[in-house]
């Protein structure tokens, strides 16, 4: 009894569902049960009109998938029994038939894991597959990417998933959805397809797509991906994007290979203009009128003049107008300088003349001559700022400076190399390998000139890896006695190597081992510097934990390890937008539970994060900082306000530093701080930056990075470096100043002035159709500033630029098919 009275429950619940559907669906429903039980007919006539029937009707109904299809909806309950029914048919077209509409069915029906969808449609009859939709090609695509994993680890042959793949993948590029074509690609392991897969029409968002993903990509997955987006870049004749990626993978074949591809020789000059703004980089600073007369007080002013005045040709200190008497008031002011401080007022003119090599070696002429060795090292050091980032035939700055490298005088040697050292960053020049080697190993230089040496050779081999200059590092370490190896200065020689290796990922590990061996009062600090100099400007996730487990330890006074690592995250996560603000978080915790070395150096860290960009909330934080009770925390903080504002004449910053130089105006230390703060934030009157990443962030600079990373070693220990008698290590961000401007020139090389539109850059990575490159844009004529995550793009059709991204030197030619009055 119990049993009927739940059947006819079950049947009334089952009429009531029938009464909602609309009469339509209530005949589709009908119709379709009624195929379903044909299918399972002994007629084979009656069975192909069925799967006829059955498949036409979910095909029209899967081209949109907004919501669950209806016959999809309706074919539910009958999934296990079509299934068992195919069970028994024996092989034969019809088999096929119903193997296809299984395979639809599987995609809302079959259980997690089980791939029924993709199992059905190997069996069947194969046919157009992008003609059950979108949503079903797509659930494919996964479970291939699932059966692949599957069959590579137990070594099944994989070529009928490959066809599919295939027809996948040729379907998603016709449809616009190229990321979803490259992600099955990677999953299969066979992006050599997409070659054949692209063409004029979708090339660009593929491309695209391949680059950006590239900076998620664990090794050397990364590197394939930018090898296949460079071929792919090549088969369109997209020379210049191609040179972007060449450059990226620090390929040179790939770079020559670029300029061999392409015959239009105007090109070719638009790629020596980007090969010059990422190989050899330029410089800037900036001011504020001091009158007091105390020699500390004179220093800041000298640098803030410096800074403010960088790449102008004169200021109101040391290129003083030549009508006064010949001994100028230039002299003046140097001798206003005690001792070391006229290094860096002398190196200062070197600033102000920045890559004019010309009238900056006759100005800088007359005080090779002086009797004071401050000021000829001061003189050597200048001639070293003045050629930075310039190529010259005829080598003044190593003529002027190779012979001074050997002299007694200690102030005389280090002006010398640190001159060299700046002046051929990046050149691998190995006349000079052979003459800066040989003093590492002198067992009776001082100190200081040992370690300048090796950070000038870190600086000249950056990035090359270079055994030869690695060892010479390596025994100057293994020389230094118990005494030394506590100075500060013995750190900067960990530094120098670990530049040698700057973003080379594995290939440091080598090295990494070597430094295990030496001193432990040195070890963990080298290898802390050698691992984040190695992995900077790759974001690479798990060295940033590494880093991260070496700053969460509660260690005893002596260690000095934790400043670099805390540093090491900054220089590692600040590849992408992402990483970066999850850094900028972590940063944040350890200030609050770190141990006090470590919170000295947080400042310095979330400077470099935010060079020359002014975040908000960084901003507040280094506020914040700049007022703690620990000195050194403060003035961290300070000089990262500098950092953080460099070049961008940021109102709130420099509100910010004038309020701390009121507040701070008996602290000798922290005055010269907040200054030299203020000279970086007019940097160049504005006009320059020290982002050391460019072409829209894609490219990171890795002589503008070394510039940073040793001002910022230097800054670790502020009262013995910037503070005593080294404060001309603050010169190393010349290799960091860039113009941050806009130029458009003509075919000759002469400036152009046209409309071009400035707004923020918007993420357009995978997004459908041709969305807007930037957002709150204006119009202005160029040349044109461009502020940290600007992005530029031509308001008019005149003229074509000749390189993809607009920033630096943009060469434009005049569009053939522009009409003059359409307009």
């Amino acid at each position: 009894m119990a049993k009927d009275s739940n059947d006819t429950k079950k049947n009334k619940k089952d009429e009531k569902r029938d009464e909602d559907l609309s009469e339509e669906d209530l005949a589709l429903k009908q119709q379709l049960e009624l195929y379903v039980e044909r299918v399972q007919d002994a007629d084979p006539n009656l069975q192909k009109v069925a799967l006829e029937s059955m498949r036409q009707e979910i095909r029209t109904s899967t081209s949109s998938m907004t919501s669950v299809p209806k016959p999809l909806k309706f074919l539910r309950p009958h999934y296990g029994t079509l299934k068992a029914f195919y069970e028994t048919m024996g092989d034969s077209e019809l088999k096929k038939y119903l193997a296809d509409i299984l395979s639809v069915l599987a995609l809302t029906m079959s259980a997690e894991g089980e791939r029924e969808s993709l199992k059905y449609r190997l069996e069947g009859s194969g046919g157009d597959i992008g003609s059950w939709g979108h949503e079903y090609v797509r659930n494919l695509a996964g479970e291939i990417s699932q059966e692949y994993a599957k069959r590579q680890s137990e070594e099944v042959p994989i070529e009928d998933l490959m066809e599919l793949v295939q027809q996948i993948v040729a379907f998603h590029m016709k449809h616009n959805a190229e990321p979803e074509a490259v992600d099955l690609l990677m999953e299969v392991e066979d992006l050599d397809l997409l070659i054949e897969h692209v063409d004029s029409t979708n090339f660009r968002r593929t491309c695209l797509y391949l680059s950006s993903s590239a900076r998620y990509l664990p090794g050397p997955d990364d590197t394939l991906v930018l090898d296949i987006a460079y071929m792919i870049y090549l088969k369109f004749e997209e020379y210049p994007n191609a040179l972007q990626i060449a450059l990226f993978l620090d390929n040179m074949q790939y770079v020559k290979q670029v300029f061999t591809s392409c015959g239009d020789q105007l090109r070719k000059k638009q790629f020596c203009y980007i090969l010059a703004r990422h190989a050899h980089l330029l410089d800037g600073r900036a001011s504020v009128g001091a009158t007091v007369d105390s020699a500390r007080q004179n220093l800041a002013a000298t640098f803030v003049n410096a800074f403010v005045n960088a790449g102008f040709g004169q200021d109101k200190l040391m290129t003083v107008p030549s009508d006064n008497s010949s001994s100028g008031s230039s002299a003046n002011w140097l001798f206003k300088n005690k001792e070391h401080g006229k290094t860096s007022a002398t190196a200062s003119l070197g600033m102000i003349l920045l890559w004019d090599v010309d009238s900056g070696l006759a100005q800088i002429d007359k005080y090779f001559h002086a009797s004071d060795s401050h000021v000829n090292a001061g003189a050597l050091l200048g001639v070293g700022i003045v050629n930075c980032g310039i190529k010259n035939d005829c080598d003044p700055a190593l003529a002027l400076l190779g012979e001074y490298i050997d002299k007694e005088d200690p102030f005389i040697r280090i002006g010398a190399i640190m001159g060299l050292g700046i002046a051929y960053a990046g050149a691998q020049n190995e006349q000079l390998r052979s003459k800066l080697a040989p003093i590492l190993n002198d067992t009776k230089a001082p100190l200081d000139v040992i370690a300048f040496t090796a950070i000038s050779l870190g600086l000249i081999f950056v990035g090359s890896c270079n055994e030869e200059v690695a060892q010479a590092i390596i025994f100057a370490l293994m020389d230094r006695s118990e005494s030394e190896l506590t100075e500060p200065l013995t750190r900067l020689l960990p530094l120098g190597l670990g530049l040698l290796y700057l973003g080379k990922q594995e290939s440091v590990e080598a090295t990494a081992e070597v430094s295990r061996t030496f001193n432990e009062k040195i070890r963990k600090y080298c290898d802390m510097t050698l691992l984040s100099c190695a992995y900077a400007g790759t974001g690479n996730v798990l060295k940033v934990q590494n880093l991260l487990g070496h700053c969460s330890q509660h260690l005893d006074k002596g260690e000095t390890h934790q400043g670099p690592a805390v540093l090491g995250i900054a220089m590692v996560a600040m590849a992408e937008e992402l990483g970066l603000e999850m850094a900028i978080r972590s940063l944040e915790h350890l200030l609050q539970y770190g141990e006090q070395n470590i919170r000295r150096a947080v400042p310095l860290a979330l400077g470099l994060l935010c060079i020359s960009n002014p975040k908000v909330n960084v901003m507040d934080t280094l506020s914040r900082l700049s007022h703690d009770t620990d000195s050194e925390v403060a003035m961290a903080a300070v000089m990262s306000l500098g950092l953080i504002g460099a070049g961008t004449n940021n109102a709130r910053i420099a509100g910010m530093l004038r309020n701390l130089s009121s507040y701070y105006y008996k602290d000798a230390s922290l005055l010269f701080c907040v200054r030299i703060a203020q000279g970086l934030v007019h940097m160049g009157k504005g006009l320059l930056t020290l982002n050391p990443f460019h072409s829209e962030r894609f490219l990171l600079s890795p002589t503008a990075l070394a510039g940073i990373t040793i001002m910022l070693h230097a800054c670790l220990d502020m009262k013995t470096v910037v503070l005593g008698k080294y404060h001309y290590m603050l010169y190393f961000l010349v290799l960091a100043m860039q113009p941050r401007m806009l130029m458009t020139v003509d075919e000759n090389n002469k400036p152009l002035s046209v409309p071009v539109r400035v707004g923020q850059a918007v993420d357009v990575v995978g997004q459908a159709g041709r969305p807007k490159t930037i957002t709150g844009f204006q119009t202005h004529t160029t040349p044109v500033l461009l502020a940290a995550g600007d992005r530029a793009e031509l308001a008019t059709e005149k003229y074509i630029p000749l390189s993809p991204i607009l920033e630096g030197f943009v060469i434009l030619k005049e569009n053939p098919d522009y009409r003059e009055e359409d307009h």
